[in-house]
């Protein structure tokens, strides 16, 4: 079955140049972009429930922005005043770019990873000495603390934002030719909005293995997986996969 429109469960791109917006152009493909799972900010009364002392850390590793947003939020809400000599230990250069929105680059202890938490962690091992604060959400990657316990680190988790997920009520009458997903968690939104959810022609797309599972152990079938040799990104699975389908005779 040809492809015509498709819905990704995320935000829309805020970047011109997104290779989605390419795949539009190129394969005259209709998309929309609705987030199924939004992020809500825990407050620092309940940030302060978890016995954190934000004086006690002297670095803070950050794994996305949302974690960059949520800690200043907090450090704000409680009056602390971020030290000059805090160290940010940051998952990829996208993270370590976004938080020049808080404090200036130049002047500040900055370590980035490449990708990949593992990545990361000889850079954490290098200033083992430190005690390390991990804001994050309430659904935190299970390889995370095995690393960070591996390392033998100080270190303390925190939730400073929760993942919740989105009323996706007036999607109800809404066919899509594929659904893209990122997360588990955007899987649990969908059943969670529409309990009788039923695939049929529906395709699925999903990125990352942890998401193929979520779909598989909810009886979906998975016909776009990303991130493959051949697939590195989303935009590239389907642009193959679509090409494949319209042009069939």
């Amino acid at each position: 079955m040809k492809v015509k429109t498709i819905l990704v469960s995320q935000p829309e791109p805020k970047v011109e140049n997104s290779p989605y917006f390419d795949l539009i152009e190129r394969q005259k493909v209709k998309i929309d972009f609705i987030p199924f799972i939004h992020v809500e900010g825990v407050s620092g009364k309940d940030v302060r429930s978890q016995k954190i002392d934000l004086t006690k850390f002297t670095a803070i590793i950050l794994t996305s922005r949302n974690a960059v947003d949520h800690f200043f939020r907090i450090a704000e809400e409680l009056r602390f005043k971020v030290p000059d000599s805090m160290k940010y230990f940051c998952l990829s250069e996208a993270v370590a770019y976004y938080l020049q929105k808080y404090v200036v680059y130049r002047k500040r202890k900055i370590y980035v990873g490449k990708r990949t938490f593992s990545e990361l962690a000889p850079l954490i091992k290098k200033y083992k000495n430190e005690q390390f604060l991990l804001p994050s959400s309430d659904k935190l990657k299970p390889e995370i603390p095995t690393i960070l316990n591996e390392l033998k680190v100080d270190w303390k988790p925190s939730v400073f934002y929760k993942t919740v997920v989105s009323d996706l009520s007036n999607l109800r009458d809404v066919y899509y030719d594929i659904l893209v997903f990122f997360s588990p968690s955007g899987i649990e939104s969908l059943f969670e909005n529409f309990p009788d959810f039923e695939q049929k022609e529906t395709r699925i797309a999903v990125f990352g293995n942890t998401t193929v599972k979520a779909s598989v152990e909810k009886g979906l079938r998975v016909d776009i997986q990303a991130p493959t040799p051949e697939t590195p990104s989303m935009t590239m699975a389907l642009e193959k996969y679509i090409k494949e389908a319209n042009n069939k005779k």
